[in-house]
C-alpha cells in the first residue's frame, strides 16, 4: 500500500473523501506518496496532494455531487435558471489556494501540479453531459467513479501526472499543504547547512546562528508517518477495541521523539478541542521543555496537561497528609545503615540491597510472599529462597525506619497511590489522550496506573522512547512492564540533532565499553549527516580546576556571542553540579544559569545532572565530572556483575549526554585519562 498521511481519515471525513484516501492507499507503496489534507485548515484547498516517486504530482478535490444533483443541473441549465455550476467550489477551492501561496513565485502549480476534481459518485458519461453545460477552468480534470477504482487510478494517476518538481519545491509545497509539519527554526540545536565552514578550535566562533533563526524545518516523512498515525479518537473508530489504542515509538538520540510528543499534542487538540490530553515525563526539566515548546506552537491555544509523573501522583494524593520525601544522600545512609544490621554477614553487597528496594517498589510487590513469587529474570544477580527472605526482611526494615520517620522515597508515592485505587479511597481521573515521553524511565507500577487513567475503548496511549538510555529502570522489557507493543512500534533511525563526528564518538565509546551488550544500541542512520568537531576532552588535575576551567571556556564563548541559552552543562553528580551552578552565577549573575528543574526565562545556561538531562538538547555541551562514573567502576565493593551492570549504566549515561549537543561536546576529565576515552580514534583533546 502507498503511504498515506495521515494513514486513516477521521470520522467526521465525509464519505466521499473517505472512499478515495482508502482507493488511493491502495497505491502501490514503492511509486506513490499521498497527503490527505486535514480539516484543522481554515482556507479552501485540495484534499490530497499525489506524488510520485520520480517527483511529478498532481492535486485532488473531492466533489460529493450526486447523480440527482447533476440531473437537477443538467435540467437548470436547459431552462438557464440561475443554479450555480456544479463543482464550483471545488474549482475554487483550488485556484484560490494556487494563487494564494504561489502567485509570486516563479512556479505555476497548476501546469507543474495537475489540478484535479474527483466525482467518485459519477460516471463518466454523467460528466460528459455536465460538461457540454460548463466550462471547465482549463487548468483543472476532471474524473469519474470508472477511473476511482484499484485497477484503473493507478494507471490514470501516471498519465495526468504533471512536470517533475525540484526537491525545494516540494519542500515549499510541504509548508503551504501541510503547515503541521513545520519545526520553527529555533527548535533546533544542529547547524544549518550552508554557510561559513566550522574549523577546529574550541573557541572558533559560531557563524551559523542568524540562519537558524530564520529557516523553516520540517518533520521528515517518517516523523510525519509518526505523527499522523491513528489520530481518529471518536467512538465510532475505536468501536471494535477492547482495551485501548496503544503505539510505542523506539528512535535514535537526535530523532525528534519528544518534537513528536509535542506536535502530536498540538494536532489532537486542534483535532478535538474537549477532549483529554496528558502530557507525561519522568523529569522536570523536560516537562519544562515540552510545556515551553507546545505554548511556542500554541501560543493562544488551548493547553494541554503537561506533568512529570511524580507531579501527577502528587496532584492524585490531593490534600491527603503527604509525608517528607527523604533525600537521595539519606536514602542511601539509611539503606547502609540496614545492611551493616541484617546483611553484613551475607554475600548480599549494598548496591544489591539498594538495587532490590528500588526494584520492588517499581513493582506490585506488596508483600513477602508476593515478593518470593516474582519473576526476577534478567535481575542481572541470582538469589536463591533463603537470600530473598533475607533481602525482603531488610526491604521491611528499611520501610519501618521511614515510617517511624514520618518519611517516604518517592517510589512509595505510586505505591499508596495503587492502595487507594484498591481500596476504594480514590478515583481516578480519565484522559482521552496520554503522551509519554522517556518511557523507558517509566516503571511498571507507573504503567499500571496509566492503563487504569486512559479511557477504556477509545482512549490513546502513545509512548517514545530511546532503550539505549534506559539505564534508571534497565533490563525492563515492555511486556514486563503490562505492556504488549507487537505490532504497534515505529523506528525513527535518522538523527537530526548532532553531527557525525559526535554520534562516531558516542557510539565507538559505547561499544567499546560494552562490546557485547544484548541490547546494543539501535544503529542511527548517518545518511546526508552534518559534519562538525570531533569532541574535545580536557583533562585535568582536580576538581577545583575542573570548574574553573569550564567556567573560563563558556566565558570565552559568551564574549564571542554565543547566546547562553545554547550553553548546557551536564555534571555527573547533583554536588558537583550544584557547585558548578554557585559559580557560574557568581561570574555571570544569579539569573545567567539556572537549574532547569525550574522553568527556564530568557537567555541563562542550564545547568543539570546526568541523570536529569535526557530529553533535552543545546548547541554546545559540557560534560563534567565523567572521572566520577569511572571510579566508581574500580570499586572493590563491587561484585563482577554489579561491576558490569554499573559499566554498561555509565556508557548509556555518557552516550545519552554526549548525544545531547548539536554542534560542539566538550568533555571534562579529572585525573589520568582511561584507555577507553584516549585510544579512542579521531578523539581530540586539550590541555
Amino acid at each position: 500500500m502507498a503511504v498515506i498521511l495521515p494513514d486513516t481519515p477521521l470520522v467526521t471525513t465525509s464519505p466521499e473523501v473517505a472512499r478515495l484516501h482508502r482507493l488511493l492507499k491502495q497505491l502501490p507503496d514503492e511509486t506513490f506518496t499521498v497527503w490527505h489534507r486535514l480539516t484543522i485548515h481554515p482556507e479552501p484547498g485540495p484534499d490530497f496532494w499525489v506524488l510520485h516517486a520520480d517527483r511529478r504530482g498532481l492535486w485532488i478535490k473531492v466533489s460529493n455531487l450526486t447523480p440527482v444533483g447533476a440531473k437537477v443541473f443538467t435540467q437548470a441549465s436547459l431552462f438557464e435558471s440561475p443554479v450555480s455550476a456544479p463543482a464550483e467550489a471545488e474549482h475554487q477551492a483550488l485556484l484560490r489556494f494556487a494563487r494564494q501561496h504561489f502567485s509570486t513565485t516563479k512556479t505555476r502549480p497548476l501546469q507543474q501540479i495537475p489540478a484535479v476534481v474527483a466525482f467518485p459518485n459519477l460516471n463518466e458519461s454523467d460528466l460528459t453531459r455536465l460538461a457540454d453545460a460548463v466550462q471547465t477552468p482549463p487548468t483543472i480534470i476532471w474524473v469519474g467513479k470508472e477511473r476511482l477504482s484499484p485497477a484503473a487510478l493507478g494507471p490514470w494517476l501516471e498519465e495526468h501526472l504533471g512536470t517533475p518538481l525540484a526537491e525545494d519545491e516540494i519542500a515549499r509545497l510541504r509548508q503551504v499543504f501541510t503547515p503541521e509539519v513545520i519545526i520553527p527554526a529555533h527548535f533546533t540545536v544542529r547547524a544549518p547547512t550552508g554557510g561559513a565552514p566550522m574549523t577546529p578550535g574550541l573557541h572558533e566562533p559560531l557563524q551559523r546562528y542568524t540562519a537558524a533563526q530564520s529557516t523553516p524545518y520540517l518533520l521528515d516523512y517518517d516523523q510525519e508517518r509518526v505523527l499522523k498515525t491513528e489520530l481518529d479518537l471518536s467512538d465510532e473508530a475505536q468501536a471494535t477495541l477492547t482495551d485501548f489504542n496503544l503505539r510505542l515509538v523506539n528512535g535514535v538520540a537526535g530523532s525528534g521523539k519528544s518534537l513528536i510528543v509535542v506536535y502530536r499534542a498540538q494536532l489532537l487538540r486542534r483535532l478535538y478541542p474537549q477532549k483529554s490530553i496528558l502530557g507525561l515525563t519522568h523529569n522536570r526539566p523536560l516537562i519544562h521543555d515540552l510545556q515551553a515548546r507546545y505554548r511556542a506552537l500554541n501560543p493562544d491555544g488551548a493547553p494541554v496537561e503537561w506533568l512529570t509523573f511524580n507531579q501527577w501522583c502528587r496532584r492524585l494524593w490531593g490534600e491527603r497528609p503527604f509525608p517528607t520525601p527523604i533525600s537521595i544522600d539519606a536514602k542511601r545512609q539509611l539503606m547502609t545503615n540496614v545492611w551493616h544490621a541484617l546483611l553484613a554477614d551475607t554475600s548480599l553487597s549494598e548496591q544489591m540491597l539498594h538495587d532490590e528496594i528500588d526494584w520492588c517498589k517499581d513493582r506490585l510487590i506488596f508483600s513477602r510472599d508476593d515478593y518470593l513469587a516474582a519473576d526476577r529474570t534478567g535481575r542481572g544477580f541470582a538469589l536463591t529462597e533463603a537470600q530473598r527472605q533475607k533481602m525482603y526482611t531488610a526491604f521491611e526494615a528499611y520501610q519501618a525506619e521511614l515510617n517511624r520517620r514520618d518519611q517516604m522515597d518517592w517510589g512509595d508515592v505510586p505505591r499508596q497511590i495503587w492502595r487507594w485505587v484498591q481500596a476504594g479511597q480514590l478515583r481516578l481521573p480519565r484522559y482521552d489522550v496520554i503522551l509519554v515521553d522517556e518511557a523507558q524511565f517509566f516503571a511498571p507500577i507507573w504503567f499500571e496506573l496509566i492503563k487504569r487513567v486512559v479511557k477504556p475503548n477509545t482512549g490513546h496511549l502513545f509512548l517514545v522512547a530511546d532503550p539505549t538510555q534506559g539505564f534508571l529502570k534497565r533490563r525492563q522489557s515492555w511486556l514486563a512492564s503490562g505492556l504488549e507493543v507487537r505490532g504497534r512500534v515505529h523506528r525513527l533511525k535518522k538523527s537530526y540533532r548532532t553531527t557525525r563526528e559526535i554520534l562516531d564518538f558516542a557510539t565507538l565509546l559505547y561499544r567499546t565499553r560494552v562490546p557485547h551488550d544484548d541490547d546494543d544500541i539501535e544503529t542511527p542512520d548517518l545518511f546526508d549527516m552534518p559534519g562538525g568537531l570531533f569532541p574535545q576532552v580536557i583533562p585535568l588535575t582536580s576538581e577545583q580546576d575542573e570548574i574553573t576551567r569550564v567556567v573560563n571556556e563558556i566565558d570565552q564563548l559568551i564574549q564571542q556571542g554565543v547566546p547562553k541559552r545554547h550553553l548546557l552543562v551536564i555534571h555527573a553528580d547533583w554536588h558537583g553540579c550544584d557547585r558548578l551552578l554557585e559559580r557560574l552565577q557568581a561570574k555571570f549573575g544569579p539569573t545567567a544559569a539556572v537549574d532547569p528543574k525550574e522553568a527556564v526565562q530568557g537567555d541563562a545556561i542550564r545547568v543539570c545532572t546526568l541523570n536529569a538531562v535526557t530529553g533535552l538538547e543545546s548547541p554546545i555541551v559540557f560534560l563534567v565530572g565523567a572521572h566520577q562514573l569511572f571510579e566508581q567502576e574500580q570499586s572493590v565493593r563491587l561484585s563482577d556483575e554489579e561491576r558490569s551492570d554499573l559499566i554498561r549504566d555509565n556508557t548509556r549515561k555518557l552516550y545519552m549526554a554526549l548525544t545531547r549537543a548539536g554542534q560542539r561536546v566538550v568533555m571534562t576529565y579529572v585525573g589520568l585519562l582511561p584507555d577507553t576515552l584516549r585510544n579512542l580514534p579521531g578523539m581530540g583533546t586539550s590541555g
